[in-house]
């Protein structure tokens, strides 16, 4: 179970606030002449990008609603026949995803707080995937769009053309002031993100690991284009995939849906 909703967490981007206790950015980066240029190209290109998505309607969503089934893979391997999810957003920092076709097992997150729902009651997410929620939410593409791009210190650069999922793509590389980064490939034809990459460094062991994802079957959905097919790579190696029936936009969700509450600890006698 914990594999098969880790494509979930956060595999669409989730409009939210930078987390507490975010150090405060340093001075911004002077550019020379050629890098001056390269970030010319590529705030163009991120600007092309937000206007294939759907423009101000994108970057103005309220809420989203999917449905759809999810797969989990060990060492690219698919380890199950794939489970039916459910899930909804609500901007800037609430998730519920529903598991299974009977919709009973429920993880919540608001703010920097997480919980799993089951027929056992509630209680706070474990460590570790909590930790692996927020550094993805933090590195996903809309938060990278609506926080990053705001703040001080940031850099756009252009790298130049690749090959991303077998298309032509354009390399973008965002980095903030926290010496973290981001690198976007857009379609060279339809400027939509085809691949998203970012890497980080395990406090436990101190290995740098990759995290990949890549959009594909794009369909206008209620004036927003919209990746039915996400898969997510680790170190090089599919570790999930998630495809789409039902996207909807915009449907007023109740912040009702996102309460969670850990019953009290009884006092010991």
């Amino acid at each position: 179970m914990k594999q098969l909703r880790a494509i979930l967490l956060c595999a669409l981007p989730v409009l939210a606030q930078a987390p507490a206790g975010t150090p405060p950015p340093s001075t911004p980066i002077k550019l020379g002449p050629v890098a001056q240029e390269t970030a010319d190209t590529a705030k163009a290109l991120v600007a092309h990008m937000i206007q294939a998505l759907g423009g101000d309607a994108y970057l103005n969503l309220q809420d989203v609603s999917q449905q759809g089934r999810s797969y989990s893979f060990f060492r690219g391997e698919p380890t199950s026949t794939g489970i039916p999810f459910w899930r909804f957003v609500k901007f800037p920092d609430k998730e519920r995803i529903e598991l299974t076709k009977h919709r009973d097992v429920i993880d919540i997150f608001a703010g920097d707080k997480g919980y799993e729902i089951t027929f056992k009651g509630t209680a706070t997410l474990d460590p570790k995937q909590l930790s692996d929620y927020l550094r993805r939410r933090e590195h996903s593409l809309e938060w990278v769009l609506r926080q990053w791009l705001k703040e001080p210190g940031v850099v756009l650069l252009y790298e130049g053309t690749a090959i991303a999922a077998d298309k032509a793509a354009d390399k973008v590389s965002v980095l903030n002031a926290r010496n973290d980064s981001v690198t976007l490939y857009l379609d060279s034809s339809t400027h939509l993100p085809i691949k998203k990459t970012y890497s980080w460094r395990d406090p436990t062991d101190q290995l740098r690991n990759t995290e990949d994802e890549v959009y594909d079957a794009y369909r206008l959905t209620e004036g927003i284009m919209t990746p039915y097919s996400i898969t997510r790579f680790y170190n090089g190696e599919t570790s999930a995939q998630r495809f789409l029936s039902t996207v909807s936009y915009n449907q007023n969700l109740s912040d009702s849906m996102f309460d969670a509450k850990v019953p009290a600890e009884l006092p010991k006698k």
